[in-house]
């Protein structure tokens, strides 16, 4: 096989071998499986939990006419930005990572549709149950009083704005989703794909990959059912906005990292398309 032509073969084969791991859990030990996706939960909640008490504490610095907002969300985004690589080292299971590595598995055959769609959902759902166990614990502490509950229910009105605007919000959110996931699989793809090489540099484009979502305000389908979640629980929450908002953000995010990632380099590095080639050469 050509490398000059199909030089993301190793990223392809280390995905499929992922995938095969995760396939494998999913079926044999799905408790496992189960607690790994909410640990990814629990630590995408934390850090949306840090992102907001940065930003509380920017908002509460005196500065006259000016807002100090930007910088607590410049500095909030960078914090967050470590979330990927914490799921990522720890092992734990997030549902939209995994919709670009089940998208590439079922383009090369390796899982089928409806197996793909059984790990995705057992994720979410693991993601979602650790977002509901933080969201439970913090109802017996302080951390989301004070300024950073009213700026946490500031950003979940936001989000629940893109339902209430009607059609212009629902392609807003999922424009938004759709650029969410495609940026973090894009950070993945460059820590799987054998370029890299040493920690600090995988850990890098994690951190810059999911601050760019952060800072630009994309929307990240559980992260949001986390937000939602953990806020819900103290403050009470609109049902039907939040899950028609996750709803949105699952197919942007599908779109983006499903679809924009895992089919676009499956098929980039599909080397069964040079068989007609060579056919060609030979003749």
């Amino acid at each position: 096989m050509d490398k000059k032509l199909f030089p993301g073969t190793q990223f392809i084969s280390t995905i499929l071998e992922v995938l095969d791991a995760k396939s494998e859990m999913s079926s044999q030990v799905w408790r496992v499986y189960l607690m790994r996706a909410a640990m990814a939960g629990m630590i995408i909640g934390i850090f949306y939990v840090a992102y907001y008490t940065i930003l509380a504490g920017f908002d509460s610095i005196p500065a006259g006419e000016a807002s100090l907002i930007p910088i607590g969300a410049f500095l909030g985004a960078i914090v967050f930005g470590w979330a990927l690589v914490f799921i990522t080292y720890t092992k734990s299971e997030l549902l939209t990572s995994n919709m670009m590595i089940t998208s590439i598995g079922v383009y090369y055959r390796r899982i089928t549709v409806l197996k793909s769609g059984k790990l995705l959902l057992m994720c979410y759902l693991g993601n979602f149950l650790g977002g509901l166990f933080l969201g439970l614990l913090i109802l017996g502490s302080t951390l989301m009083s004070g300024e950073v509950g009213v700026i946490v229910g500031e950003a979940v009105d936001e989000k629940l704005a893109f339902i209430s605007e009607g059609p212009m919000g629902w392609s807003d959110l999922l424009v938004r989703a759709i650029l969410c996931n495609f940026l973090i699989n894009l950070g993945m793809l460059l820590s799987y794909n054998g370029f890299l090489k040493d920690d600090i540099a995988k850990i890098l484009t994690m951190v810059v990959a999911v601050f760019l979502f952060a800072y630009l305000g994309l929307q990240h389908s559980v992260a949001n059912t986390v937000l939602f979640t953990v806020y819900g629980l103290e403050y009470g929450i609109n049902i039907g906005e939040a899950a028609a908002n996750v709803g949105i953000a699952l197919i942007g995010n599908m779109i983006g990292g499903g679809i924009l990632i895992g089919v676009y380099y499956a098929y980039a590095n599909d080397e069964s398309r040079m068989a007609p080639v060579a056919r060609g050469h030979e003749k």
